[in-house]
């Protein structure tokens, strides 16, 4: 799991960015798939903090 460290809107759903300054990647999902992993947009917006990434399985999980 990666820690996301920003997260921009975007037209059809969010980017997430994770990895330091230097390696910084990103991966996007749609508000369809956001919705099927029952993740709050607004609040993965608000507090990117409070979530991970797991890239290769393309999952956010909740860390609260």
């Amino acid at each position: 799991m990666k820690e996301i460290t920003d997260v921009k809107r975007m037209e059809n759903g969010l980017a997430l960015y994770y990895g330091g300054m230097a390696a910084r990647e990103f991966v996007s999902f749609n508000y369809a798939e956001l919705i099927d992993m029952k993740i709050n947009a607004l609040d993965l917006l608000e507090n990117p903090n409070y979530y991970g990434v797991d890239v290769d399985k393309r999952q956010i999980i909740s860390k609260k």
